[in-house]
């Protein structure tokens, strides 16, 4: 459920108010907040711990590693609409702010650079249309002007403020085929080595990708928009599209059929940008010797893969090129 009009905007003076956005690059995401519903301060509603819940918290893990000063700060923003109405009132309630006197009782005094604003969210199976001023009128726009044959197009990406994800959804990130030897070698405190479960077997991505791929005609979603789903990759050969059925079929062919790495990749990201991954990302689960809770085993194998993240530069990967962009504006 969306924020009605005056959470949104209490939301919103609570970011603008909060002095550690102060000189920093400001990152809304999805993501749950905490209970509105009364006069708030930057410290209430543990906004100023919003950085270390998720979503925030992976991808302030991502942050690359010669970002040392001035890292954006990253704010939960409910849903998709949530995130993008978010984004244009914090401007709108800044622009107001910046007539009023300072000896006016209302004015906010925000610590918001509004040149410093962007917003991330996901891709999803359908668009979400943007009713205010802005270069591109839905998410669909935006993501045919940022990415070109399943990669960030560096050339356009500097004059979008609001991101979409590469993949449908933003846990598509988390079991790219380049984290497998990372699941592999996953060492996390204390000792010795908890690999991650998946069906009660070790993690193997290709067992996802399998399971991915045999939902390729139940999709419901897929199959009521698939034409805007197969023009989302029709840059990979190969792949009919004529309809879910055709759809999957070819697609295990072409991925059983090949032992190029980068060809199976391609089809991956295909994948990954057609099936949602949340609910194979609910499947993975600690191994029998983790002691602690799932919740946080989960969570610090997404630090893990924010840091993978963090470590590259490739443009490859969507993140990487994200963060890249970002620091222009330090």
């Amino acid at each position: 459920m969306s924020l009605n009009p005056e959470e949104l905007q209490e939301h919103c003076k609570i970011i603008l108010k909060s002095n550690r956005i102060d000189n920093k690059i400001v990152v809304l995401c999805e993501g749950k907040i905490p209970k509105l519903g009364g006069r708030g301060s930057p410290e209430s509603y543990s906004y100023k711990d919003m950085d270390k819940k998720p979503d925030a918290n992976f991808y302030k893990a991502c942050v690359p590693k010669y970002w040392s000063q001035y890292k954006p700060e990253f704010f939960n923003c409910g849903d998709r609409l949530d995130v993008i109405n978010t984004f244009f009132e914090l401007k709108d309630l800044q622009q107001q702010d910046s007539i009023k006197p300072d000896s006016d009782r209302t004015k906010i005094k925000s610590h918001l650079d509004p040149e410093k604003l962007f917003a991330i969210v996901d891709l999803d199976i359908q668009s979400q249309t943007i009713n205010k001023q802005y270069p591109f009128s839905d998410t669909e726009k935006i993501f045919y002007n940022l990415y070109q044959e399943g990669k960030v197009n560096q050339q356009t990406a500097p004059q979008h403020r609001i991101w979409v994800t590469g993949f449908i959804h933003k846990e598509s990130y988390f079991i790219i085929p380049e984290l497998q030897e990372m699941f592999d070698s996953c060492f996390m405190p204390p000792y010795p080595l908890y690999i991650p479960l998946y069906k009660e077997n070790n993690l193997l991505l290709t067992d996802i990708y399998k399971d991915m791929a045999e939902l390729i005609d139940q999709d419901p979603d897929l199959k009521n928009h698939l034409i805007t789903a197969s023009q989302r990759i029709n840059y990979c050969p190969g792949l009919n599209c004529t309809d879910v059925d055709k759809l999957k079929i070819s697609w295990i062919q072409e991925f059983n059929s090949t032992v190029d790495v980068t060809r199976k990749n391609e089809l991956i990201y295909v994948l990954l940008t057609l099936i949602k991954a949340k609910n194979f990302w609910r499947e993975i689960e600690p191994p029998p010797n983790w002691s602690g809770s799932a919740d946080n085993y989960k969570e610090q194998l997404l630090l893990k893969i924010g840091k993978f993240y963090s470590e590259q530069s490739d443009a490859e990967y969507h993140l990487s090129v994200f963060f890249k962009i970002l620091y222009q504006f330090v």
